[in-house]
């Protein structure tokens, strides 16, 4: 009788530590199922995203071939591939976006894998003990006992109810546990895949920079062999002069637009120019590849007069204004590629030439520092740099005598 007593004791207890209400062992069945949809849709997604990224790449090859039939006319070549450009450095700022959010999901899908692996551990162990229980119970009679030893018919129902709960308890716990294994396995596929995607991302933004550096030296290679095919030095010269004559024009005619509308302007509205030093227009240059004045052109090998500084550095390297005024254009030119030119007052203007990109648009008024565009290769230019000027009175003038 004690031995059948100290069985139902147990049982009793099982049914205390173990028993689940139906209710909410089916809602953690539910929750764990959403889970593993969500990792199946998770892994879908990522193979998705790899394959868009490796149909997305910029084709270098069928750029370069699209741009032959434009060659034979330099001003429309150089505008067409300064185009492509600016598309696949578009493309490299929104790669450079989705690496930095697929890091993040790569660390998420990780914290999941081993919070996964924590559950299907504990359950592991959990599942072991009950095990070890039930044998050692078996031994002394276990559920068997509880029946026998009932001191009622409906002492034994209700026996046998609990025997039947336990057991059907005991075979949800197995379910659920290959339910998390299951799950593990899904949060271990969708680590690799988001590793994968991260990897491809980052081979093409690789790609990407490789192309844009592939066009840029195209355009070097076909400037350099537009000034060769010149014939003669007289040629050289005329056609150097005609592309100074053509910035001349374009800035003049900016220049007379300004001093028309200034003249409309109320005295006390005009703006001023206080004296003050301007600033390096970009701080991050690596050296000065030509300066102001007259040198020695390097195809026609005569002397020419260089209207500004060129400022050697990289391209992406901030240009900033050098000092405060009024933005009077914001534009592409074949010649200066993408520029900025601003107004100081006074009939003093600055002219930031080359850009990759431009931060400022016409009429707009900037501070002296503040940055306006960044250095880049287009136009006639066979490498990045900053070709930067300075106008006063409709003359240029050395930037020298402004900066600090």
């Amino acid at each position: 009788m004690k031995k059948g007593k100290r069985a139902l004791a147990a049982v009793c207890a099982l049914a205390v530590l173990f028993l689940t209400p139906a209710a909410h062992l089916q809602a953690q069945a539910k929750t764990l199922e959403e889970s593993i949809k969500e990792k199946q849709e998770a892994i879908s997604a990522a193979q998705d995203e790899k394959k868009k990224l490796q149909s997305g790449l910029s084709d270098i090859k069928a750029l370069v071939n699209k741009l032959e039939a434009s060659k034979k006319d330099l001003q429309t070549y150089v505008t067409e591939l300064d185009g492509q450009v600016a598309q696949i450095e578009e493309k490299i700022t929104e790669l450079q976006g989705q690496i930095e959010d697929k890091k993040a999901e790569v660390e998420q899908a990780k914290a999941d894998t081993e919070a996964a692996q924590d559950v299907a551990d504990q359950q592991y162990a959990d599942m072991k003990s009950r095990l070890r229980y039930l044998y050692a119970n078996n031994k002394d009679g276990g559920y068997l006992d509880v029946l026998l030893t009932s001191q009622s018919f409906g002492d034994m129902i209700n026996q046998a109810e609990y025997v039947e709960r336990l057991n059907a308890y005991d075979s949800r716990k197995l379910i659920e546990f290959e339910q998390n294994v299951e799950y593990l396995k899904l949060c271990r596929q969708t680590l690799e895949e988001e590793e994968e995607v991260l990897r491809e991302s980052e081979k093409s933004l690789e790609n990407e920079q490789e192309s844009v550096n592939a066009l840029i030296q195209e355009k070097s290679v076909q400037i350099a062999a537009y000034q060769q095919d010149i014939d003669g030095q007289a040629s050289a010269i005329a056609d150097y002069e005609a592309m100074i004559a053509e910035e001349a024009a374009v800035i003049e005619a900016l220049e007379k637009a300004v001093a028309e509308d200034k003249a409309k302007l109320a005295e006390q509205n005009r703006l001023k120019y206080d004296g003050g030093m301007f600033q390096m227009p970009c701080p991050g240059y690596k050296r000065i590849s030509d300066d102001y004045g007259n040198r020695i052109h390097p195809i026609t090998g005569k002397q020419q007069f260089h209207n500004g500084v060129d400022f050697a550095a990289a391209s992406g390297t901030p240009i900033l204004a050098a000092y405060d005024g009024k933005v009077v254009s914001a534009a592409y030119n074949s010649s200066m590629g993408n520029y900025v030119m601003i107004d100081h007052g006074d009939d003093l203007y600055t002219i930031y030439m080359h850009a990759s990109k431009l931060y400022v648009s016409a009429g707009q008024t900037v501070s002296k520092g503040q940055q306006i565009a960044a250095v880049g290769a287009t136009g006639r230019a066979t490498g990045p740099h900053l070709h930067f000027s300075v106008r006063l009175n409709g003359n240029y003038t050395s930037p020298w005598n402004y900066l600090k």
